[in-house]
């Protein structure tokens, strides 16, 4: 059965992708949850006006993506943090004192799309991701530094 994902679902596909799922998922599970439409002829044609109608917009949301990534790059904070005298912070650095550092170097970024790989713990250099998009990416390098 062909469906048109309305939203996004892990391990099957993004919002508004056509995909092929077993009868019963689709019946049982994705449509009467809302997550799916049946990929019928007027549904596809609806979702390619859709598309074509959103091209415009997407794009310019996409260019100013990528100039606020333009702008993270090769950026360097600083965050201080209260340690202790072998330099492990108490508590740890996270999200939001990223983006209040960040706020400060005039670059306004939501708490929500920093990424950290690991809790921050101890003092030292370490990098954050920034994901605007899911395929508009910066990196950020911050430095931990006592108090």
């Amino acid at each position: 059965m062909k469906v048109i994902l309305k939203e996004n679902v892990p391990n099957l596909g993004y919002k508004d992708d056509v995909v092929e799922v077993k009868d019963g998922y689709g019946r049982n599970y994705l449509i009467p949850q809302g997550i799916a439409i049946i990929a019928s002829t007027a549904a596809l044609k609806r979702l390619a006006e859709d598309q074509k109608q959103r091209a415009h917009k997407i794009a310019k949301i996409h260019a100013e993506a990528e100039a606020a990534a333009a702008a993270l790059e090769g950026l360097k904070l600083t965050i201080g943090a209260k340690t202790s005298a072998t330099g492990t912070v108490f508590g740890s650095v996270n999200a939001i004192q990223i983006a209040e550092a960040l706020e400060k170097a005039g670059h306004s970024v939501d708490r929500k799309l920093i990424y950290l790989k690991e809790p921050v713990k101890e003092v030292g250099t370490y990098t954050a991701t920034v994901k605007f998009l899911k395929d508009v990416v910066a990196e950020v390098e911050f430095e931990v530094v006592s108090e």
